[in-house]
């Protein structure tokens, strides 16, 4: 079975803690004492029904408030495929959690309450989903049993948000209308909306096509560790491990390892369960190459035809995280892949308005939740894709080396 992950976005309020509770109970994902924890805090709290929403929301704030503050993951399974499921936070105040939460996700699930309709968080949320080039998005209705099962509520919602999401970098769109808190289309089809044609959440989920979303064309190898064993020291064995980011790698394939530029031959392509004759994205593997080259972490191997950009000068776009502003001329260390180094923040070009995608092209600086288009020069070369060509080699975090805190997050937009 593969693996997806999913995050759910949107508003305050608009139930993304109760679709995963939802999720979770009908699929048969929750332990008894789980469950029984969850009816007996929410009979504590005076409520005639069991809130679902607590199977997330496990911060003592999180419980008094309503609200989800952190990301929390759960885990489920089907018969079909394996789910990793991010809840993150609506509120704009904890926008940096919800970019962390969708930064991995292979779908996002931007709810809407059918009450409201669109509001500015929804459309925040999914710009971000496509700014993170998340593949797939869905748009769920949520609450339609407030509003009496209306197909011309939902339709008026759904329109309205193709519309917006048609000036977005969004590929693959579903829009489902549903009630969290009653089950309707979520795991099962919903016998008060016959109007809807289209299949429940989970089935969509099961069944969306993620393989083809990995770039399988740039090869791409971040070195994360040269495995040399002592104890045998007749033994002669030199590997290099790290997880696949792009492409397909083969023994006997051609390859070149940045930033050095020397080219060798795959000698051999392992895994904790034994030798294969190929590798590819996300696979964790240990590379044999057939010379002995000077191969360290934060190398990449790729193939000679084909390489990422090498260079000190990145544009990105950042999120900033920290509670001290990001302004030009601050000095940070930077994550890319494996490889970590110092750099220079040297121009920022633009703040851009999540609301309006307006861009303040007058901004000083980036404050906490704000992002922006900013220019770096780096002490060491980084091997660098786009980011809406890989996500895994496009994008990096920014870290404050006085308190070791992660302080941005980037998207490489290009690298001269």
């Amino acid at each position: 079975m593969d693996l997806l992950r999913l995050a759910t976005a949107g508003s305050v309020d608009d139930g993304k803690s109760t679709l995963i509770g939802r999720m979770l109970y009908d699929s048969k994902s929750i332990f008894t004492d789980q469950l029984e924890a969850i009816e007996r805090t929410s009979r504590d709290r005076g409520d005639d029904y069991t809130d679902l929403a607590l199977l997330t929301d496990g911060l003592r704030a999180e419980r008094e408030q309503g609200i989800t503050i952190d990301v929390a993951y759960r885990y489920f399974a089907t018969p079909k495929r394996k789910f990793i499921v991010a809840d993150t936070p609506g509120h704009i105040q904890y926008t940096r959690n919800m970019v962390t939460g969708a930064s991995t996700a292979d779908v996002g699930i931007v709810l809407a309450d059918a009450r409201k309709g669109l509001i500015e968080q929804s459309r925040r949320h999914a710009f971000l989903v496509s700014l993170l080039q998340v593949p797939h998005l869905v748009l769920a209705v949520n609450k339609m049993d407030l509003v009496d099962w209306s197909e011309e509520v939902y339709e008026s919602i759904r329109a309205e948000f193709v519309e917006f999401a048609s000036k977005l970098q969004i590929s693959d769109l579903t829009v489902i209308p549903m009630s969290a808190l009653k089950g309707d289309n979520v795991v099962e089809r919903s016998a008060n909306m016959p109007w809807y044609q289209g299949a429940p959440l989970l089935h969509h989920l099961e069944n969306v096509h993620i393989a083809s979303d990995r770039n399988l064309v740039d090869v791409r190898f971040p070195v994360q560790y040269v495995i040399r064993p002592h104890q045998n020291r007749n033994q002669d064995y030199r590997g290099y491990a790290g997880q696949v980011a792009g492409g397909v790698l083969k023994t006997g394939d051609e390859v070149v390892v940045l930033p050095s530029g020397l080219g060798t031959r795959i000698a051999g392509i392992e895994t904790a369960d034994g030798p294969v004759e190929e590798a590819f994205a996300p696979m964790s593997v240990v590379l044999r190459l057939e010379d002995d080259l000077d191969v360290s972490r934060g190398d990449m191997i790729c193939r000679p035809n084909n390489r990422p950009s090498v260079s000190q000068d990145i544009d990105a776009m950042v999120c900033w995280m920290g509670d001290s502003p990001l302004v030009p001329g601050r000095k940070l260390a930077i994550k890319h892949t494996t490889r970590t180094a110092r750099t220079l923040v040297k121009e920022l070009q633009y703040e851009l308005n999540i609301n309006t995608l307006h861009r303040n092209q007058e901004a000083v600086d980036l404050r906490l939740n704000e992002i922006g288009r900013v220019r770096l020069r780096t002490t060491s070369p980084l091997m660098a894709d786009e980011y809406r060509r890989n996500r895994a080699t496009g994008g990096f975090v920014l870290i404050d080396e006085a308190t070791n805190a992660t302080v941005g997050a980037g998207m490489i937009v290009g690298a001269d």
